[in-house]
C-alpha cells in the first residue's frame, strides 16, 4: 500500500496476545477460511465452522482444534492476507452515544454540510449544550427536561434526540461480506469535501443475542452529505470499501470481559502524504450509554440468526484544521489511519476514494459456491 499500511503480522495483535483467543478470516488459495488464534497458534477451523457466523453460534467456551498453521509470527499474512472478521453477520452501528459526537451533529446539521461555519456554531454551542449532556443520562428525567430547556432556546436537535433521549440511534451500516480488514484500502466517496474516520469499538454478537467478544473498527463518515440532511445518512455511511473491522474478534473470557471494553481506550493516528498528522484518544468510559444496552437496542424488534457486529460510537470528531484556517479536518488519498486498543490490537488502512478502492465483487452467492466445491457445506464434523 502506497501511504505505508501494513499487511497482518504479530504487530497488529493485542499486547497480551498469547493469552487471548481471537477469530478471524484469511484468504487461502482454496478460498475464505475462518481461522483462530490460541496459545499462541494459528489455526484453519473452516472444516468444523465453514463461517465466522456458524463459528460464534455454536461457540461453546472452548475454540475448535482446527488445522493447526503453526505460530502466529511465522505466518505469511502477505501470501493469505486478513480479511475483516465477521461474514455473514448483519454490520449494525449506533451512533451518537458520547456527548462530542452529538455536538458535532449538531454543529454539521446547523452548517449545513459547510466546513468552514463549523467552527463558528462550534463556539456558539460548546459550553451550552456539551457540558450540559455530559452530566445526563439518557432517557432519564433530567434529559427531558434539558430538551424542554433546548427547544425553548431553539437549540434542540435530531441529534440531541438520539443522544439524550430514551431511544439510540441504530442504522445499518454496511451489506454483509462488504467490510474490509486490517491493511485494505478503505474508501470516501470522491463528490465529498468534509469527511473522517470513526474509530471504534465494535461488539460482536452471535444469533442468540449472546455478546461473544469485540473488535475495532472504522466506521467512515462524510461529514457534508450528513450534515446537509440526515436523509443522506446512507450516502454519508455506505459506501465500497467504507467500513473496516478487525484485525481479530477477541472473544470474552476470564481475562477479557465486557467491563474491559467499558474500560477501553482507543487511540488514532492519521498521517497524510502531505506530513500531516493528527492524534486523538477515546474513552470508553464516557460514553452515554452501556454497550450491552446498545446490543439490547439493537435486537429489541428485531432477529439476527447469523448474529451481528455493532460499532458503539466514537468520541472522537477531528476538528484540528488541515489546510486552511477554519476549515478542519477532512481526508485526502493516501492516508494513512491507525485505530488502537492495547488489547484490541491494530486496526490500520490507507485511504482512497470508494470508485477506486478495489470493487466489492465477492458476495453471498460466491461464497456459498465457493464453501460448496470445498465440500465444507456438509454436516458439522
Amino acid at each position: 500500500m502506497g501511504g505505508g499500511a501494513t499487511h497482518a503480522s504479530a504487530a497488529c495483535l493485542p499486547a497480551d496476545w498469547q493469552d487471548a483467543v481471537l477469530v478471524g478470516r484469511i484468504q487461502t488459495p482454496a478460498g475464505v477460511s475462518p481461522v483462530v488464534i490460541h496459545g499462541g497458534r494459528l489455526r484453519d477451523v473452516s472444516q468444523g465452522a465453514p463461517t465466522v457466523s456458524d463459528l460464534l453460534n455454536r461457540w461453546t467456551g472452548e475454540p475448535p482444534a482446527g488445522v493447526d498453521l503453526g505460530p502466529v509470527e511465522d505466518f505469511d499474512f502477505a501470501a493469505q492476507p486478513l480479511l475483516a472478521p465477521v461474514d455473514l453477520q448483519c454490520v449494525k452501528a449506533a451512533g451518537v452515544t458520547f456527548a462530542v459526537s452529538a455536538v458535532e451533529r449538531v454543529i454539521e446539521e446547523r452548517a449545513r454540510g459547510d466546513a468552514s461555519k463549523a467552527e463558528a456554531i462550534r463556539g456558539d454551542l460548546r459550553d451550552r449544550v456539551g457540558a450540559d449532556i455530559r452530566s445526563v443520562r439518557p432517557g432519564s428525567e433530567e434529559a427531558a427536561r434539558l430538551k424542554a430547556a433546548l427547544i425553548a432556546d431553539g437549540l434542540w436537535s435530531q441529534y440531541l434526540e438520539v443522544a439524550i433521549g430514551p431511544d439510540a440511534e441504530i442504522f445499518t451500516k454496511a451489506p454483509v461480506l462488504a467490510s474490509v480488514g486490517h491493511g485494505a484500502l478503505i474508501g470516501v466517496r470522491s463528490d465529498s469535501a468534509w469527511n473522517n474516520p470513526e474509530p471504534e469499538v465494535v461488539m460482536i454478537v452471535d444469533g442468540q443475542g449472546r455478546a461473544l467478544g469485540a473488535c475495532l473498527g472504522n466506521d467512515v463518515n462524510l461529514r457534508d452529505f450528513e450534515g446537509r440532511s440526515a436523509l443522506l445518512l446512507g450516502k454519508a455511511k455506505d459506501n465500497n470499501a467504507s467500513c473496516s473491522l478487525g484485525p481479530f474478534i477477541r472473544i470474552f473470557d476470564a481475562g477479557f470481559t465486557v467491563d474491559d471494553v467499558r474500560q477501553a481506550e482507543v487511540e488514532l493516528t492519521i498521517e497524510g502524504q502531505d506530513n500531516y498528522r493528527l492524534e486523538g484518544r477515546s474513552r470508553m468510559s464516557e460514553i452515554s450509554r452501556d454497550p450491552l444496552d446498545l446490543v439490547r437496542q439493537a435486537m429489541s424488534e428485531h432477529q439476527y440468526p447469523d448474529g451481528f457486529a455493532l460499532f458503539l460510537g466514537t468520541l472522537f470528531a477531528p476538528t484540528q484544521d488541515r489546510d486552511t484556517p477554519g476549515s478542519g479536518f477532512t481526508h485526502k488519498v493516501g492516508d494513512v489511519v491507525r485505530v488502537a486498543s492495547p488489547r484490541l490490537g491494530v486496526l490500520e488502512n490507507e485511504v482512497t476514494t470508494s470508485k477506486a478502492a478495489p470493487p466489492w465483487a465477492f458476495g453471498l452467492s460466491d461464497l456459498m459456491r465457493n464453501l460448496a466445491g470445498r465440500g465444507l457445506l456438509e454436516s458439522p464434523r
